[in-house]
């Protein structure tokens, strides 16, 4: 908010135009200046604006890696060091070892669904209404980011004046799990709460989660009262409020590394409101006798968190000048450059050309000496960096499969037909139930056999948790969003002639991610009749100009290749009225007049009789 960031940077430095050049400068980029209201207005009209806070909102671009940057308390601390107003802060414990009690057990039994667990204790927290609206905003933000929408950390956040510990992490069947969960009155069991959850707006998305497991993993204190049940909720019991002062972090994953980035991020950010500045208590966890062991963790261990110590690396200064041209910095501008981007560094007394640097737990995002280059480049201004003409020289290059599909989006506008462009994604109904076609899980081998080959059963890609049906999959044919063009435009004169070069994306298990791209052009004709004939000509039109002559006119001895028609069975289409278009024995495509059913009103509510074809393009790659 503008108030806030007037109260943290001063009215003068607050402004629009110089906070804008002090975020460039920076590194980031002022995205817009809103409020509620004018957010509702745009998504929802003037009507539902009525009432909501004008209060002046900054909305900053910052990097994906910054996680120090979510929040205004981050942002303002790295601005103040970047401008020589601050020195970059120090975090530190409050004791080596953890107080007595301050002790989480892990249980055997949670190794089998979220095995990791960090904690930590803020103490001495001084909240107000801004302040806890910026805690809770930022573990919603990390927890969107790094923790990836809760499946790799589930952050917990408790009002320790409220517990008793020592504490235990424990799974257990949902059955055996009984509290009353945040914000509500009412005590739950595990499936209980599952069935309460499953129409909540903002907690929906996590239960699938856990939500197959045989157990629940769950934190009791001394008493068994539950802080939470992660990653899902929070207890009632322990809820944080304005008039908090001791906060307990605990913190549930399926990867130790993000749980303690997140957990140093989270304690570096508001550490600063504890009665002692930037220090915060330990947390000792402990894992069970029989804990099964792993990479990370070992049974009987005893681990203290968080780990504030800086991580020490070495840099030499002529490398760090050199990749930016800056060959005329001394050692000491170097350092005092990575220092305003809030990284502590010291020259080695016993070699000038080295730097030792100590990388806080706010920037997890330096791993290597490029992210040095980076800051230097950064402080030192992008704009006062000498533009050199590199000594290597590399053409620029069009992608073959590219320059092809240009060639074929030619060859089809020549033939009298419009291009069309509609989406990659879409729904399942579209993609199979209106073509009348089906996903077969017998094609995974069939296309590691022959990858060129047109199938119209490929397994798709599906979008996990996607936000409306209508964006499900990518498409495995050209044909849906053609045709779903032509039930849009139905009130055009006929005939009615499109096409579209563009990707597919099919499951293959060989690839590294299980699928890929697979370029296609697809063409649709709509007319009163003979929709099948011209669509025909049009294909035998485009494998001219792809070297493929009709087998009947193809002459013996020619590098031009062949092509045929033989008779094919998609559903999408008319018996006796389609066929496979075939080069060199493989079926790269499919050509014929569409089944009623599919234009019908059942289908994509298309009036007049129309034919297609999809063909895949990647073997001309080859031919040509």
């Amino acid at each position: 908010f503008h108030d806030m960031l007037v109260k943290a940077l001063g009215a003068e430095q607050a402004e629009q135009d110089k906070f804008e050049d002090l975020c460039f400068d920076f590194g980031l980029e002022l995205d817009d200046v809103t409020s509620d209201a004018e957010i509702a207005a745009k998504e929802r009209g003037a009507e539902a604006a009525k009432g909501m806070s004008t209060r002046v909102q900054y909305k900053v671009d910052v990097p994906a890696n910054r996680y120090d940057l979510l929040c205004l308390e981050g942002l303002v601390r790295a601005l103040k060091v970047f401008k020589g107003h601050m020195e970059a802060p120090r975090y530190t414990l409050a004791q080596k070892a953890p107080s007595a009690g301050m002790r989480l057990t892990v249980a055997a039994s949670a190794a089998q669904i979220r095995p990791f667990v960090v904690g930590a204790v803020l103490r001495g927290v001084k909240f107000d209404q801004d302040r806890y609206q910026s805690f809770i905003d930022l573990q919603d933000k990390l927890h969107h980011n790094i923790c990836r929408r809760r499946t790799i950390v589930a952050i917990g956040t408790h009002d320790l004046s409220t517990l008793k510990p020592p504490f235990s992490y424990e799974a257990l069947p949902p059955k055996d799990i009984k509290f009353v969960p945040l914000n509500q009155t009412e005590e739950m069991d595990g499936a209980r709460l599952m069935e309460v959850f499953s129409t909540h707006q903002q907690l929906k998305a996590y239960l699938p989660i856990i939500r197959d497991s045989p157990v629940y993993p769950v934190i009791y204190d001394s008493n068994r009262v539950v802080l939470s049940l992660p990653p899902i909720i929070n207890g009632e019991h322990s809820k944080i409020r304005l008039d908090t002062k001791d906060v307990f972090i605990e913190m549930t994953a399926t990867d130790l590394t993000k749980a303690k980035i997140t957990l140093n991020t989270l304690v570096a950010m508001f550490a600063e409101y504890c009665e002692k500045p930037f220090t915060v208590e330990p947390v000792e966890v402990v894992y069970a006798d029989d804990y099964p062991a792993n990479f990370f963790v070992q049974p009987k261990q005893h681990l203290v968190y968080p780990n504030l110590e800086t991580r020490p690396m070495e840099s030499k200064i002529d490398r760090l000048k050199n990749s930016l041209s800056l060959q005329h910095l001394t050692p000491e501008n170097v350092r005092d450059l990575l220092r305003r981007m809030s990284v502590p560094c010291e020259l080695d007394p016993k070699d000038s050309n080295t730097l030792r640097v100590e990388v806080p737990i706010t920037r997890s995002d330096i791993m290597h000496e490029c992210d040095l280059v980076e800051d230097v480049a950064i402080a030192y201004g992008y704009n006062n960096l000498h533009l050199e003409v590199p000594m290597t020289f590399a053409g620029a290059a069009e992608q073959s499969i590219n320059r092809l599909s240009d060639m074929v989006r030619v060859e089809m506008a020549n033939a009298g037909f419009v291009e069309a462009l509609t989406w990659g994604l879409i729904s399942r109904r579209e993609n199979f139930t209106k073509m009348r076609r089906e996903e077969k899980p017998e094609t995974l081998k069939k296309i590691t056999e022959s990858p060129h080959e047109y199938n119209p059963s490929y397994l798709p890609a599906s979008v996990n948790e996607s936000s409306t049906k209508e964006f499900e999959i990518v498409r495995t044919s050209m044909l849906p969003g053609l045709l779903k063009t032509l039930g849009q435009n139905k009130h055009l004169e006929r005939p009615v002639c499109s096409f579209e070069v563009g990707d597919v994306v099919v499951q293959e298990p060989t690839r590294e991610v299980g699928c890929r791209n697979v370029r296609r052009v697809g063409a649709v004709y709509s007319c009163m009749k003979g929709a099948f004939s011209l669509v025909h000509g049009a294909l035998d039109q485009l494998m001219y100009a792809l070297a493929c002559d009709a087998e009947h006119e193809h002459q013996e001895g020619s590098r031009r290749r062949a092509f045929k028609l033989i008779p094919s069975d998609d559903p999408a289409f008319l018996a006796q009225m389609q066929a496979h278009i075939v080069v060199d024995g493989c079926a790269i495509g499919v050509i014929g007049e569409l089944h009623p059913e599919v234009l019908g009103n059942r289908g994509f509510d298309i009036n007049h009789a129309t034919a297609a074809f999809e063909l895949n393009l990647e073997p001309f790659l080859d031919w040509l």
